[in-house]
């Protein structure tokens, strides 16, 4: 299994990034995905998942109104589009899969996203 984050970066804050993952090594239409981010001094935090082959996506309050997942089942790609981006989601975003849905988790090296007021 292998994740690949790509799309972090600096900017100022409302402005956008739009991250992506690009996975291998297991079923992805079958498999539950989910952007978790760690800011420095902080526990992980759940941010957003796409379940059901797209079909359910979950996003935690902090987040709604302002970010956006996605997939893209022909390129085996997730996507987490950040609009209106604050402060405090600065962060190193990790992208992380659950083939078939169980519970075995794989993680991404992470992408880092700062955002400066």
């Amino acid at each position: 299994v292998q994740l690949m984050e790509s799309g972090g970066g600096s900017v100022q804050a409302g402005g956008s990034l739009r991250l992506s993952c690009t996975a291998s090594g297991f079923a992805f239409d079958d498999s539950g995905m989910s952007w978790i981010r760690q800011a420095p001094g902080k526990d992980l935090e759940w941010v957003s998942s796409i379940l059901n082959g797209g079909r359910k996506q979950h996003l935690a309050d902090s987040v709604k109104g302002r970010f956006t997942i996605s997939r893209d089942a022909a390129t085996s790609t997730l996507f987490l589009q950040m609009n209106n981006l604050k402060p405090e989601d600065t962060a190193m975003y990790y992208c992380v899969a659950y083939p078939g849905c169980g519970t075995t988790q794989y993680w991404g090296q992470g992408t880092q996203v700062t955002v400066s007021s």
